[in-house]
């Protein structure tokens, strides 16, 4: 939506979808980290401030889109071709999604739809859920995503729950997963999000539940991520050894094959982390691959002076959580370390492959 750019006022159809804009807060004050603590009324408060706000990049992105776009936004009967330049959703799946540059670009467009739609509530709710995910998957805005899911219905409730926590309030949501703990659809996300709030005893107890109810393989592989997590790796590599012996207990879980893959390649990669020493690995670049959501990622890792300097991802064929491949090599690089680093929440399967890959990679430099 266009705004003033000394002002950043909204249009009149914006507030109609958003309400009057408070003043924009600088990016670094509105990404809390978890470490903040804050109450449930402070959090809440946050999300409206922040979320009725223009981001602060907003008056450097142009608005732009190809115009044989349909903004109403129809599903395209079945069996016709998706086509970017028709369908907004493939618009934004395979144009704005795949290219980092064009992220900013996204929301502004995002915006343009509201407008466009101001009077459709169908589309409206659509487009306001696909800015959450967007500020979300891309962003890693977590008040402006929260914001958007809220105004939509928030279908992406583990998404909401972690939104709180990155605010800074644990219990809400610990509050909202607590709705979902029997939801297998949705049970190893909320397993990890559990572990990354260090309730790793609860995470647990939904593995149980998750095996009981006949998907050990995934149940197995979440326990074994979630115990990496909260550095008992002994632990974890027994979890992955049981995932492995679990795989044709069920036949309900489809994706067997890629959790087999993902499985071995954690074993592998866990068994390098106590031999892993920055300071006996020349300065140099170092390849590393492991399995992803979709294939083979491969990247290569910067090592001077004993730090590792830089995480360039050279080829992957992940087509979603595309925060992923920014985010988790910023933390490797931030920690200096793959031990604790934490898989971002949404796309653990492609985190995970960075955190993979990266040991593989730096285990190559120390037999130089």
């Amino acid at each position: 939506m266009p705004y003033s750019r000394n002002r950043h006022k909204l249009t009149s159809s914006l507030i109609l979808c958003m309400g009057v804009f408070a003043l924009i807060l600088p990016t670094a004050e509105i990404s809390a980290q978890t470490t903040q603590s804050r109450t449930s009324l402070e959090v809440i408060a946050l999300i409206k401030q922040v979320g009725s706000t223009a981001p602060d990049w907003w008056g450097s992105v142009t608005l732009d889109y190809p115009k044989t776009l349909d903004l109403s936004w129809p599903v395209p009967k079945q069996g016709s071709p998706w086509d970017p330049s028709k369908n907004i959703g493939q618009f934004v799946w395979s144009i704005i999604n795949e290219n980092p540059s064009k992220w900013k670009q996204g929301i502004r467009f995002l915006h343009h739809v509201l407008e466009v739609n101001k009077d459709n509530p169908a589309i409206l709710n659509k487009t306001m859920d696909a800015l959450g995910n967007m500020y979300y998957n891309l962003h890693e805005d977590w008040a402006r995503a929260a914001f958007w899911w809220k105004k939509s219905g928030a279908r992406n409730k583990v998404g909401l729950a972690n939104c709180y926590y990155e605010l800074g309030c644990k219990s809400m949501a610990m509050d909202v997963l607590s709705l979902y703990d029997r939801d297998y659809s949705r049970n190893c996300a909320v397993i990890k999000l559990y572990s990354d709030m260090g309730e790793l005893a609860k995470a647990m107890e939904l593995v149980k539940q998750r095996v009981a109810a006949g998907a050990p393989l995934s149940a197995y592989i979440a326990a074994g991520d979630a115990c990496r997590q909260a550095g008992r790796y002994k632990t974890a590599l027994k979890y992955y050894r049981r995932a492995l012996a679990a795989k044709n207990a069920s036949g309900r879980e489809i994706d067997n094959e890629l959790n087999v893959k993902r499985a071995q390649a954690s074993i592998e990669a866990v068994q390098l982390f106590d031999d892993l020493d920055l300071a006996v690995i020349p300065d140099g670049t170092y390849k590393g691959s492991s399995i992803s959501y979709a294939g083979m990622l491969n990247l290569e890792v910067v090592v001077k002076a004993g730090r590792i300097d830089a995480i360039n991802i050279k080829q992957h064929e992940d087509k979603q959580f595309f925060s992923a491949l920014t985010a988790t090599p910023r933390k490797i690089i931030a920690k200096q370390s793959i031990k604790g680093v934490d898989a971002v929440t949404g796309a653990t399967i492609t985190s995970e492959a960075i955190i993979n890959a990266t040991a593989k990679a730096l285990a190559s430099g120390m037999k130089q």
